[in-house]
């Protein structure tokens, strides 16, 4: 079988970053798939599930709701890997186009008070397993450390 697109990146020099992960064409519309790399795979630990999930909430909700960006979302969710998030986003974007739509998502969820949008039993099958003080620490290192002054080196994927 052939290797699909993201197990062909070298992770052993893949930094946190925000990449292009894939372009697909869906009759003629173009779906770009970003790839939030939010640890630095093999390196350091992965977030856990309940900061994770808190985070896929707090994002989703945010993306859904944005002015210019809610039409246009097609998904937002968890690597299996923990060490990041996939986002779909309609249109033939490059990372550099949507870097202040993630340095706001990122802030607003630094800055969440509250109860966490659709953390109920009602709304969520796994409501429970949230941590807002962690989702709102990994918000503020990616926001700072990735996101501020991005750099070419954590906007394109390293060489092979």
């Amino acid at each position: 079988m052939e290797k699909i697109a993201s197990f062909t990146i070298d992770h052993l020099k893949l930094v946190p970053g925000l990449y292009v992960s894939r372009k697909d064409h869906i009759g003629q519309e173009t779906i770009t798939t970003f790839d939030i790399r939010m640890t630095n795979p093999n390196e350091e630990p992965v977030m856990n599930t309940a900061e994770v999930h808190t985070i896929e909430h707090l994002g989703a909700t945010y993306l859904r709701n944005h002015p210019q960006y809610k039409n246009r979302t097609v998904y937002f969710g968890p690597m299996g890997c923990r060490t990041g998030f996939y986002l779909l986003l309609a249109g033939d974007l490059e990372s550099r186009d949507i870097v202040p739509l993630m340095q706001d998502m990122f802030a607003f969820i630094r800055d969440f008070e509250g109860e966490v949008p659709g953390a109920t039993a009602k709304d969520c099958g796994n409501y429970l397993d949230m941590n807002l003080p962690m989702a709102k620490y990994l918000a503020a290192r990616y926001l700072t450390q990735v996101l501020e002054d991005i750099t070419d080196e954590r906007l394109l994927y390293p060489e092979a």
